[in-house]
């Protein structure tokens, strides 16, 4: 039978319609549903992202190891390198989209104005 008899399950839904009524029992079951599909949707692609990071580093790491002898001295300038240019890259894109932001603001205060020149 399970955790609950039929006669708990019966009490339990006479309760929740007194409780929010039948008109928004069907909508709170259907937000439900898709809170629950977006959380299931979500989480998978979390996992194949770790999969895919996973399976990335594990491709790269025997390729550095094979062609270096010594893996330690040699991954160690490439590693700080190419956190240097993505630092540099991170920080351009950055200023690209702080002054793409302001323009939008000065565009957004610049209509917001104008209905009140025009209103007086």
């Amino acid at each position: 039978m399970g955790p609950f008899s039929p006669w708990q399950l019966a009490i339990l839904v006479v309760v929740l319609v007194l409780l929010f009524g039948a008109k928004k029992l069907p909508d709170a079951a259907r937000s439900l549903g898709r809170s629950m599909k977006i959380f299931k949707a979500e989480t998978k692609g979390l996992r194949e992202e770790d999969g895919a990071d996973s399976t990335a580093e594990t491709s790269s790491e025997p390729a550095s190891a094979a062609s270096s002898s010594d893996p330690d001295m040699r991954q160690l300038p490439t590693t700080q390198a190419s956190a240097t240019r993505t630092d540099k890259s991170e920080d351009a894109s950055a200023d690209e989209q702080i002054a793409d932001l302001q323009r939008q603001l000065n565009e957004m205060k610049g209509n917001a104005d104008e209905p009140h020149r025009n209103a007086s």
